[in-house]
């Protein structure tokens, strides 16, 4: 005899059946803590309703039912469950949110944060800052995921010489707290400039663990400076507020720590370049400045050599005129006697010897 089966669809179809048949699941009000709320879009909404046996999934369509809320919170959640046959999955349809209280883990949260607030853990004047310049630097992490690729990668494309050193620990669940403060505890003694401690995304419950206050007390105690790089941008976790420097993602934990290098040396290339023109055209400017200095010194040099032309070409021509030969050349002579030059008749007598000097030669006579 065959044995009877169903589909899958069938078998779907039919629990579908019996959820809307029972009218005592329509609009039933369910009370519970709310964990990992996820809001992919404007107007929809996942997460889960959770106490401490069990937890059920949870969807919302409106976004004024539940965007005044978040992950810890106790509420009381309006709706009703349905089967979706495709995915064989069951849901609970919310339509709305009450606050009930605050859930065991967030209410844990909030006391610590006050305990250690009022301690001094928190206060900024303990905070120490990065150094100016980092080359080595420890990560507490898993070594597994996408965390610790995602510090690698940015890390090396913005210095490809950076060193960096892994403390693999668990992120999440029982006792990784104590891995986690152990990480930090090496590091505090380890030649590194800064420690990095980071992980993923998750529910308030995946990233309780750094709220723990064995890590709260390690980082505040760490020689070395800390950035926190837990979940995303949202997420704040005890440590977030330990650290001396608290990053929204483990990447930008990365970018805090790492000088952009490669962006330094495309600035410095392009500086250098820059200064290379400026150089060149005050060179060029002083070229032309020189030139134009040179070409009126020139002027006026030869402006002073033609004034000494004409200078000495007057002078030369007064002592053309006032050459003794020139005047003998029109007639007259230069009558002497010994060593005296007769200019009247009244200096001689007669038997004087006398020389008569013409402009192309001289004789010599006697008075009568």
């Amino acid at each position: 005899m065959e044995e009877f089966t169903i589909t899958v669809s069938q078998l779907n179809a039919y629990i579908k059946q019996i959820f809307e048949a029972e009218e005592l699941l329509y609009n039933i009000s369910v009370k519970g803590e709310i964990s990992g709320l996820k809001s992919p879009t404007g107007n929809l909404a996942f997460f889960d309703l959770k106490d401490e046996f069990s937890q059920i999934h949870c969807v919302c369509f409106d976004e004024s039912a539940y965007k005044s809320f978040r992950n810890g919170d106790f509420v009381v959640a309006r709706g009703c469950p349905q089967f979706y046959t495709k995915g064989g999955r069951l849901d609970f349809n919310v339509n709305k949110l009450t606050p009930y209280g605050k859930g065991d883990l967030y209410l844990k949260f909030l006391q610590l944060k006050e305990n250690l607030e009022a301690e001094g853990l928190f206060d900024v004047r303990a905070k120490k800052p990065l150094p100016k310049e980092i080359n080595r630097i420890g990560v507490v992490t898993s070594e597994t995921g996408a965390v610790i690729e995602d510090i690698i990668n940015v890390a090396t494309r913005r210095n490809p010489s950076i060193n960096i050193v892994l403390y693999p620990t668990r992120v999440q669940g029982s006792g990784a707290e104590f891995e986690i403060k152990k990480g930090i505890e090496f590091f505090s003694n380890y030649n590194v400039d800064v420690i990095i401690v980071a992980r993923g995304g998750g529910s308030f419950e995946d990233l309780n663990v750094f709220n723990m206050e064995v890590i709260a007390r390690s980082a505040f105690e760490c020689a070395k400076p800390i950035i926190s790089a837990i979940g995303h941008e949202t997420d704040f976790t005890i440590l977030d507020f330990v650290a001396d420097v608290r990053a929204s993602t483990p990447s930008v934990a990365a970018e805090l720590a790492v000088a952009d290098i490669k962006s330094s040396q495309n600035l410095f290339k392009s500086q250098c370049l820059k200064l290379n023109t400026i150089i060149k055209n005050n060179l060029s400017d002083l070229k032309n400045q020189l030139q134009f200095k040179q070409s009126l010194v020139l002027n006026k040099m030869k402006e002073a050599i033609n004034g000494y032309k004409y200078f000495v070409t007057l002078k030369m021509t007064i002592l053309e005129k006032l050459n003794p030969n020139n005047i003998l050349k029109i007639g007259y002579a230069k009558v002497s006697k010994g060593e005296s030059t007769i200019v009247s008749s009244k200096q001689l007598s007669s038997g004087d010897k006398i020389k008569i000097n013409f402009f192309d030669g001289k004789v010599e006579g006697e008075i009568k």
